[in-house]
């Protein structure tokens, strides 16, 4: 039988500390991983040895990381997580605007990083999915049909197109404008009060108790989160 091929990590930070950490943690698990202290050689590297995921410092010294992520975006499309100990709410949305699919502010617990990369994986095998099941919660996507338990749920257009969008960013966080964007266009990027509707209504039909949501959870000040009840 052949060997199962392991995932490949690639770890861009300049803290020599850090990528010492996430080299030995990673490896424990089974990743590969490789290392870049530089925006430019991440890039490089990332280019040259094609990993399944990266993850990006923002403080680099040669370049900023939001940079870093632009370019690497321009091409690369599996998951990208953040790592920085910039926490500021602007910085984190800007960041998962510009093509992050999960923040992680320093110093950070090791094993929620290994939850967050789980997550992040299951994300890009999933997607071709035509159903989702959360919970009691099964989504046929093609047919466009919703059950809760056995019985039917009727969504409205609109309300199947944020489900299904949340759906296909399952385990990451969707900002407000990215929704907004994917939704209605570019030009509804500031009409959050929609959104903000529209995932009230999907809580009503689909949460067991939809003032205390574990399905469909909210960033504060961020933006939605899709995630499988344990």
């Amino acid at each position: 039988m052949a060997d199962k091929v392991k995932t490949k990590v690639l770890v861009i930070d300049d803290e020599i500390a850090i990528r010492q950490l996430l080299v030995a943690a990673l490896t424990d698990k089974g990743f590969t991983v490789a290392e870049a202290a530089t925006g430019k050689d991440g890039v490089a590297q990332a280019i040259a040895q094609r990993p399944d995921l990266i993850l990006l410092d923002l403080g680099l010294p040669d370049q900023d990381g939001s940079e870093t992520l632009k370019a690497l975006r321009e091409w690369y499309r599996h998951p990208i997580l953040i790592l920085s100990v910039r926490n500021q709410e602007e910085t984190i949305v800007s960041a998962l605007d510009l093509g992050a699919d999960d923040y992680l502010t320093k110093p950070f617990n090791v094993n929620e990083l290994l939850a967050r990369i789980r997550v992040a994986e299951r994300h890009y095998a999933d997607e071709e999915k035509a159903e989702a099941v959360f919970g009691d919660v099964t989504v046929d996507l093609p047919g466009r049909i919703v059950k809760k338990g056995k019985k039917e749920v009727h969504l409205t257009a609109t309300e199947f197109d944020v489900l299904k969008t949340l759906i296909r960013y399952t385990g990451k966080v969707m900002t407000h404008r990215q929704l907004l964007r994917e939704i209605w266009g570019p030009n509804a990027s500031e009409h959050v009060q929609y959104l903000r509707v529209y995932v009230g209504h999907l809580r009503q039909k689909l949460e067991a108790d939809p003032n205390n949501p574990r399905l469909i959870l909210t960033e504060p000040g961020v933006g939605y989160r899709l995630v499988k009840p344990d």
